[in-house]
């Protein structure tokens, strides 16, 4: 469904990323993994249009991803989760989630799709009409990633989606991207806490100064020495 196929990219004359080729399946979970400044979210960028490619190509499901904007990208089923959450604190939760559904497509069936984030996630029913900027760091991520899901995406990427969160909290995200996998949405998620990642995708991708230097499936790479020693500390 999606194909990277040795995308260099950057800002500036700074290259972050260089000829990294991975690839997610129709309704597949895969992991981007690796260290701070890895090139994690400049790849998740690329493919969201927020980052043009200096070299390489990015499609999905056939079509050249490279040059369109962002709001084509999202339209063709591409949702991005930044990292940080970035919700909108002044809006109420109901509208934050409205904002996401703002392609053609996803606003003709925002009510019906609202009505399906809320049995997700029942606490953004309950505080509908809170302030989002009033909310806990687990509600606002949570409240970020149904605003994904207001787009109806065939592909969701979530960057850093345990980032400042409590492990109690975190147990509950996860739990939550599960069941959206299991819905039928692909994912592509970009984690530092490498053993939470690898117990939720099928396949990972581990990044190293911008290039893949391991993959394969999350059994594979849990039991890789490699992986144990840099990442997971055994």
């Amino acid at each position: 469904m999606l194909t990277l196929a040795s995308v260099s990219a950057g800002y500036g004359s700074h290259k972050a990323i260089h000829g990294v080729s991975i690839d997610v399946g129709e309704g597949e979970a895969v992991g981007l993994l690796g260290a701070n400044g890895a090139g994690k979210s400049t790849t998740l960028r690329a493919i969201s249009g927020l980052v043009k490619p200096t070299s390489g190509s990015i499609t999905f499901d056939g079509t050249l991803l490279n040059g369109l904007a962002p709001h084509k990208i999202a339209a063709l089923g591409i949702a991005h989760v930044p990292e940080g959450r970035q919700v909108f604190g002044e809006l109420t939760v109901e509208e934050n989630l409205e904002m996401g559904a703002y392609i053609a497509s996803a606003k003709a069936e925002r009510r019906k799709t609202l009505e399906v984030v809320y049995a997700i996630f029942p606490v953004l029913a309950e505080r509908r009409k809170q302030l989002a900027g009033t909310m806990s760091g687990g509600e606002q991520q949570m409240l970020a990633v149904g605003r994904g899901l207001m787009l109806k995406p065939r592909l969701l990427m979530l960057d850093e989606p345990s980032l400042g969160l409590a492990p109690v909290v975190t147990d509950a995200t996860f739990e939550k991207i599960r069941d959206i996998h299991a819905m039928g949405t692909a994912i592509l998620l970009v984690e530092q806490n490498v053993s939470r990642a690898l117990s939720l995708v099928q396949r990972a991708f581990v990044l190293e100064s911008g290039t893949v230097a391991m993959h394969g499936s999350s059994r594979q790479l849990a039991s890789s020495k490699e992986i144990q020693t840099a990442y997971l500390g055994i």
